[in-house]
């Protein structure tokens, strides 16, 4: 299968954070969750990966291109780009949008752009600034959409909206990615919209990659144990995450559940959800 997005050893110094020699893959046909705490260096990444920032080490393939082969701005039509903060002008409003937007992408599709407009009750004479700020997210993603991109950009595009517009964005996002070439990679604080949507899942934290993994992989083996701190001593530490103490003893995030159910049959334990196995691989504190 081919990568829609490689990042290979991108590393960027300034004056409080350094991007770490971050390496990853977005697979073609995918969902990748791009997550880690505020700071972490998810948005650097992205601008990195848009080359918006010049990096001392590493380089970025975007759907096979390398940067000199970027050099020609008609590629970035192939990208659809939504971050947390909308950048489209106040006073306009939703048919004036599409005016400038045909004058950007020669691939603009108005009959897909109205269609959007029409799913997510937009209308077309509404100020850009009298959108609440989910309408701004949609408006936004159909822009994004109504260009023929292959590849979706998506920086905490779904933070701030409530259950119901964040639902019905991530339907659109599973739907985008039917198209065999088509791939999203997209930063999130909310794990729980990674769970239904994601395939893989990226941890950033401090500038460095914690894992890369599969969504399924993560969920289908990994596991807390809930053990005396005697007990939890014993556990394989090529398995273990991160062990966190309580006034029992302590809850230990193993690698491969599986494997230590078949070693200690009557230890307590339970499957780990994701946001449970991001907390224990970033905080974890052994004991």
């Amino acid at each position: 299968m081919r990568d829609a997005i490689v990042v290979k050893n991108v590393t960027k110094t300034y004056k409080d954070f350094v991007l770490d020699h971050v390496s990853f893959c977005v697979p073609q046909g995918s969902i990748v969750g791009f997550v880690g705490e505020n700071g972490a260096g998810k948005s650097t990444t992205i601008r990195a990966i848009l080359d918006l920032i010049c990096l001392e080490e590493g380089e970025v393939e975007i759907l096979g291109l390398s940067k000199k082969e970027r050099e020609d701005p008609a590629w970035k039509e192939q990208i659809g780009v939504v971050f947390d903060v909308g950048h489209i002008p106040d006073l306009l409003n939703a048919a004036q949008i599409e005016k400038m937007m045909q004058k950007l992408y020669r691939q603009w599709d108005s009959q897909a752009y109205n269609d959007y407009l029409t799913k997510f009750h937009l209308a077309r004479d509404k100020k850009y600034k009298d959108f609440s700020r989910g309408m701004r997210m949609k408006l936004s993603l159909a822009v994004a959409l109504s260009h023929h991109a292959r590849l979706l950009l998506l920086d905490e595009c779904t933070s701030g909206l409530d259950p119901i517009v964040r639902d019905e964005l991530l339907d659109i996002f599973l739907e985008f990615i039917q198209e065999e070439n088509h791939s999203i990679l997209i930063s999130s604080h909310i794990i729980s919209d990674l769970e239904k949507a994601a395939d893989y899942i990226v941890l950033i934290h401090e500038g460095r990659i914690c894992f890369e993994e599969e969504k399924d992989y993560l969920l289908e083996n990994y596991g807390i144990v809930h053990a005396a701190k005697e007990q939890a001593a014993r556990l394989p530490e090529n398995l273990v995450v991160g062990r966190r103490k309580n006034q029992f003893g302590c809850d230990v995030m193993v690698k491969d559940r599986r494997e230590i159910k078949r070693r200690y049959p009557e230890w307590a334990m339970d499957p780990a959800g994701l946001e449970e196995i991001i907390l224990y691989t970033v905080k974890g504190e052994n004991v």
